[in-house]
């Protein structure tokens, strides 16, 4: 847990909340707030399986599966190659889209260009082709603040990377469905109380309302899940992942887009995948056991 992308304080809540479950359930547990003495530490601690809790880079990017199927070890979550591909955004598109799974339009784009003029018509959305949690991403409107075009001197992700992906911005209602083994759980409506479903909303309590399940109608509810295991199956997904979508509510059931798959969610008291576990009749360390016992029916992680 822990690690030094600016996902650090969710990914040190989840490691908490997972080794305090793991813990109640008699399991002897190490804590590791990874540095770059990672690997002695594993190698040091013997584990019979590495719950990965770790939230974005390297965490989550294969860099820290690699490490661990090096040293031969049986991990929770995804494997190496198929956390290289979802945690890249454009990558993901490349695999879901020729596939039948419906996600907005969009190429990538220089940050620079930016100031000189907007890559597709307002209003979009440019995000970081790698990061999770909604970290870096502005919507671009007629009406906002950014200027027209952005000013260089306005803060947003352009100063903070070099490459975004630009997309058409998907009006309508935020969704989640989050993937157990090959299950699809349920699906949450995120109503934030203002603004967009960014990374503190997402972690500061009382800013966002979650709906679970969503009151949507089921032939839409039908889709979000079946998309999201599809999804899950298409990218190789192992143990618990999360597909995050947009829904024009005018467009009915073809208004559904599915925006990115996180392949190791949050696993913090706000959550969304315990919140779905706890729906479908499933307490919290029922749901950490759930995980593991699927790392150590597949044999981890390893592709």
């Amino acid at each position: 847990m822990g690690g030094w992308s600016a996902e650090r304080p969710v990914s040190l809540m989840s490691g908490a909340g997972v080794a305090d479950a793991l813990e109640s359930l008699g399991h002897r547990v190490t804590r590791i707030d990874m540095g770059r003495d990672v690997a002695a530490r594993l190698a040091e601690a013997k584990p019979d399986v590495v719950f990965n809790a770790l939230h974005g880079t390297p965490g989550e990017d294969g860099t820290v599966q690699g490490m661990m199927d090096l040293m031969g070890l049986t991990y929770t979550h995804s494997g190496l190659v198929t956390s290289v591909i979802a945690i890249d955004k454009e990558l993901t598109k490349q695999q879901l889209v020729p596939n039948g799974i419906r996600m907005p339009g969009g190429h990538i784009v220089e940050s620079e260009t930016l100031f000189e003029g907007d890559p597709m018509p307002r209003p979009y959305v440019v995000k970081p082709v790698n990061e999770g949690s909604s970290v870096g991403v502005a919507i671009v409107t007629d009406s906002g603040n950014y200027g027209q075009p952005i000013a260089r001197s306005t803060p947003g992700p352009w100063t903070e990377f070099d490459r975004l992906l630009a997309e058409p911005f998907i009006k309508g209602r935020e969704l989640t469905v989050a993937v157990l083994g090959d299950e699809a759980l349920a699906v949450t409506e995120l109503r934030t109380k203002s603004g967009f479903y960014d990374f503190d909303a997402k972690y500061t309590e009382g800013l966002t309302e979650h709906v679970c399940p969503a009151d949507i109608p089921d032939g839409v509810r039908d889709a979000a899940l079946a998309m999201a295991l599809e999804a899950h199956r298409l990218l190789g997904c192992r143990g618990c992942s999360r597909s995050d979508f947009r829904w024009d509510e005018e467009e009915g059931e073809s208004g559904l887009y599915l925006l990115e798959v996180n392949t190791q969610p949050g696993m913090t008291p706000l959550s969304l995948v315990p919140e779905q576990a706890k729906y479908r009749g499933m307490s919290y360390p029922q749901l950490v056991q759930r995980i593991v016992d699927e790392a150590l029916r597949t044999g981890g992680g390893t592709e």
